[in-house]
């Protein structure tokens, strides 16, 4: 993975300042996960939301923003690019979090043990 050493601070920051959504899964699964993930990390131009290195699995929280036809366009890019690197990315709706939790974590969890 390409780590950004320019975009670190910005990334340390965003960790000090996570979303209630990003809150909610890292605290409620992710934090505890047998297999390592880290919050906000560095990867070329981008800071992902969630990565496990050894599943190279991205997790990406969607706010409304990111359905606004400029933002889809810029995260296809995105995920293109973590593709190209090899990563999966998952993308779930912010919503997701607070409807269906069980059923985002049911889902990581099955991408981590295919990616394994």
């Amino acid at each position: 993975m390409k780590h950004n050493k320019k975009l670190t601070s910005l990334a340390q920051g965003l960790r000090k300042q996570m979303t209630k959504e990003e809150k909610q899964l890292w605290y409620q699964y992710l934090r505890e996960y047998p297999v390592q993930f880290r919050r906000q990390v560095t990867c070329g131009q981008y800071i992902l939301d969630f990565y496990c290195a050894k599943a190279k699995l991205a997790i990406e929280l969607d706010g409304s923003q990111h359905y606004e036809p400029e933002s889809a366009k810029e995260d296809t890019i995105r995920t293109q690019y973590l593709e190209s690197l090899g990563i999966m990315v998952l993308r779930f709706p912010n919503n997701a979090i607070w409807d269906n939790l069980r059923g985002v974590c049911e889902q990581i969890d099955l991408s981590v043990n295919d990616r394994l």
